[in-house]
């Protein structure tokens, strides 16, 4: 199969523990992108904590593209341009802040017109986590999370110890049934509008980009990249991976500390 795109998670995938990319990955993307193959970073962060990669691998110079917060955002990297943009329900932040202050969880959301992290609670050791995660994201206080939030959210993150919110995740689904939401790591809940995922994104950017999903290679390690794994011609997990999406994939490669983008590379691509 002649793959034309290279799809990649972030974190526990395309970045080590350190959260850098190594060199080794670095040198095997640049090649691939050279020869003409397109690079997709798929993650469920902002776009802010994504931009530095990109600008790493040069995506705007090779025709790149960033899938952000699984997908709400499909961002040409080429041109700046959100191809694709898919926000919550208006007025639905007052209900989810309604929501983790009954249960005990912590929860902020995103403004990347001023490239920041939105909550009432920026002493929140999960909240401050999730701004080190994002190339240090800025962490803002707001008064009223409600009414002090843009209007147009992409994503909202509820946090909370993980054995905690595995107890609340249930409940917090239950009373939003009409969005999505669930875990990708133990301490972060996602809660983006339904229909969002990395299979569906990369839907999307396949009628975009004429790239079929059989000329797609994806690389993943979490449960949410599962669904985009079962979707490309070709999906690998790392050799980190849950045993889901090791079980789903076409090959399990090295672990993220040890280049296990780039071995993968090396297999299919030389």
């Amino acid at each position: 199969m002649n793959y034309k795109a290279v799809v990649l998670d972030l974190d526990g995938t395309l970045t080590n523990s350190e959260k850098k990319i190594s060199e080794r990955n670095r040198l095997a993307l640049m090649d691939l992108q050279r020869r003409g193959v397109r690079v997709v970073l798929a993650s469920g962060r902002p776009v802010f904590g994504i931009e530095h990669l990109s600008k790493q691998l040069q995506l705007n110079d090779f025709g790149g593209y960033i899938l952000a917060y699984n997908g709400g955002i499909i961002l040409d990297c080429k041109s700046g341009r959100q191809v694709f943009a898919q926000t919550l329900p208006e007025g639905v932040a007052v209900q989810l802040a309604a929501s983790a202050k009954k249960h005990g969880l912590g929860i902020n959301t995103y403004d990347d017109s001023r490239g920041c992290i939105l909550t009432e609670t920026p002493e929140n050791e999960w909240i401050r986590h999730e701004g080190a995660l994002n190339n240090n994201m800025p962490v803002v206080r707001v008064a009223d999370f409600g009414a002090d939030t843009p209007m147009h959210l992409p994503k909202c993150l509820m946090v909370a110890d993980g054995d905690y919110l595995a107890a609340k995740e249930p409940l917090v689904r239950q009373e939003f049934a009409q969005l999505a939401v669930y875990r990708s790591s133990p301490f972060f809940l996602e809660i983006v509008p339904q229909g969002i995922d990395k299979a569906a994104s990369l839907s999307r950017l396949s009628a975009l980009t004429g790239i079929r999903p059989a000329e797609m290679v994806v690389m993943g390690d979490g449960y949410n990249d599962l669904s985009m794994i079962e979707f490309a011609g070709l999906g690998i997990a790392m050799g980190n991976a849950c045993d889901q999406v090791k079980q789903a994939a076409d090959f399990v490669s090295l672990d993220n500390d040890h280049d296990g983008v780039a071995h993968a590379i090396e297999k299919y691509f030389n």
